[in-house]
């Protein structure tokens, strides 16, 4: 993961583990530690153990609101998703998930209070 996307999922951590005893479901909410530059070695056995281009960020395994989990990507300000991170993106939304690319902690924070329906609640918080 590149520094810019580290340092604002970083952030969305904070955050999270600031809210999750207002929202319990939140302590459920993880990350996918799917990216990143490997050696030969270690991706082909990373590889064979089920890691997958493309898989987002994180993840929410909790219904709300007719998905049954939300997956946000988090992304560098001037970074685009690639092939691999839409076409999963895609494929997650048909079998019924909530995705969302996010380019900020801000941004992943209300869409985050948005799907577990506490979009009222501020996000008070200085994670960066």
């Amino acid at each position: 993961m590149k520094s810019i996307e580290h340092e604002i999922q970083k952030a969305f951590f904070k955050w999270i583990d600031m809210r999750k005893g207002q929202v319990k479901c939140l302590d459920l909410f993880h990350c996918v530690p799917n990216g990143g530059k490997r050696g030969l070695y270690e991706a082909a056995r990373l590889k064979a153990e089920g890691v997958r281009a493309g898989v987002l960020d994180t993840q929410l395994p909790v219904a709300r609101g007719g998905f049954i989990g939300l997956a946000i990507e988090f992304k560098a300000p001037d970074a685009n998703p690639t092939k691999e991170q839409r076409e999963r993106a895609e494929r997650l939304m048909v079998e019924g998930w909530c995705v969302a690319f996010c380019w900020s902690w801000e941004s992943a924070a209300r869409v985050t209070l948005g799907y577990v329906g506490m979009a009222h609640l501020q996000l008070d918080c200085d994670c960066d």
